[in-house]
């Protein structure tokens, strides 16, 4: 039986210019996905703890943060702050991952850990007592609107039987060229949060773009 999917739509593919707007059209996803890049951890530059301060206002959903930039520590305090339900850091960004998944708890967010595509799922096995959603990317960071890496599907199903030996209720989240076409294979392989922004907000309808993406579950 495949897991109950959660949806996740990426603001970095909505209109700014009518944020308000597009929020509304996803109220019938499982939380808001918000992608925050500095310029110098991925290539691009996109927003910070005020866009999710605006966001918190106009929506109920849980706030998913993906910090996609270098020096995490020095910001989880400031994204709870502004209100992220959940932060995910990069394994890749810090030389202390167990004190910073730490430090997202202690700010009373859930703690989420990320890994890229060249990334071993090794770099998690000893912090998964802390971890409440691990993260595989399954592009390169930096750019919306790219294609699935079709290789990442054993990385997605390694977590998901890491996740399984720990027993522990832990989420298993993929961001990058999610569609319809591709929800079912990341679903088949064990991912239960799907992050997709340009397939939902592109889209003519984004709810009804959501509920193809959750019949990924059948």
């Amino acid at each position: 039986m495949l897991p109950l999917i959660k949806i996740a739509p990426s603001i970095l593919a909505a209109d700014f210019g009518h944020l308000g707007r597009d929020l509304g059209r996803i109220a019938s996803a499982d939380m808001v996905h918000i992608d925050v890049m500095d310029g110098r951890f991925v290539p691009n530059i996109s927003m910070g703890q005020p866009v999710v301060a605006a966001v918190r206002k106009y929506t109920r959903l849980p706030l998913d943060v993906h910090l996609m930039i270098v020096r995490p520590e020095d910001h989880i305090e400031a994204f709870a702050q502004a209100g992220a339900d959940g932060i995910t850091v990069h394994v890749e960004a810090t030389h202390h991952l167990h004190r910073l998944l730490g430090q997202i708890k202690s700010a009373g967010a859930r703690a989420g850990v990320a890994l890229n595509p060249a990334t071993p799922v090794s770099a998690i096995e000893n912090v998964l007592d802390l971890t409440d959603l691990v993260l595989v990317m399954t592009v390169n960071p930096g750019f919306g609107g790219q294609e699935f890496i079709p290789g990442s599907l054993r990385k997605v199903e390694a977590v998901a039987a890491m996740v399984r030996q720990v027993g522990r209720n832990i989420d298993v989240q993929v961001d990058g060229g999610i569609s319809a076409a591709t929800a079912p294979a990341v679903a088949r392989a064990g991912a239960n949060v799907l992050v997709a922004g340009s397939f939902v907000f592109g889209a003519k309808d984004p709810s009804e773009a959501i509920v193809s993406l959750r019949r990924a579950e059948g």
